[in-house]
């Protein structure tokens, strides 16, 4: 049987907490193993419980949700976190994505499409609200295009970066590559650092404004 995908929810609002974590419970293959009102303990709940997901607002009392995201990704690189948030704001929007975070969704969000978020951002991919991501789109096309820089990414990287720019899975890129899923991690982790980025949101974004692929 395939296992659980592990979630964590920070949320201060205990009414929305309460529901969406229903929500998550109510899932049979999501596992709900904890929820926070607050952000302060995030990297002891990050190295203790070691969560798939995380969903995290941004506004809460002590540490913000956009600190907290590059906490985790600081101490587990492989935990996917999903801001759920009222901002949509652009500042907020790119601090939370340069910070690591894998997705991004408005509490309007219907709850249908946050559990699908859970699954899809477990997989790889970058679940975001509709006018979240077309602010996104906006912000990079209306950059002047930097100067391409060499990178150094082999070809084989390269391929794995157009695979990413597709939305396809790590799962789909092995099989299109003919590779296994951990040497499609491996290339991966060279990649971002290549880049100098922390997340696959960030590498795509650099890679479609810079013209890599």
């Amino acid at each position: 049987m395939e296992d659980k995908i592990k979630v964590i929810y920070y949320e201060d609002n205990a009414n929305l907490r309460e529901g969406i974590s229903f929500l998550i419970q109510s899932t049979p293959q999501l596992d709900l193993i904890a929820t926070f009102s607050n952000a302060d303990t995030v990297k002891t709940d990050t190295e203790q419980l070691k969560p798939d997901v995380i969903l995290m607002d941004i506004d809460m009392p002590g540490t913000n949700g956009i600190d907290a995201v590059a906490i985790v990704k600081a101490v587990s690189p492989k935990t996917q976190v999903i801001m759920l948030t009222v901002f949509d704001n652009e500042e907020r929007i790119f601090n939370a994505i340069r910070n690591g975070a894998s997705g991004y969704l408005l509490k309007h969000t219907s709850p249908s499409e946050i559990i699908e978020s859970i699954f899809d951002v477990n997989k790889g991919g970058s679940p975001m609200t509709a006018n979240v991501a077309r602010k996104v789109l906006q912000y990079f096309q209306s950059q002047p295009k930097a100067h391409k820089e060499d990178y150094n990414l082999s070809d084989r990287e390269l391929q794995i970066v157009k695979g990413l720019v597709s939305g396809y899975s790590y799962k789909a890129i092995a099989a299109e590559l003919f590779i296994s899923i951990d040497t499609v991690r491996s290339h991966i982790r060279r990649i971002y650092e290549k880049l100098h980025v922390n997340s696959k949101t960030e590498a795509v974004l650099k890679a479609i404004n810079e013209g890599l692929v």
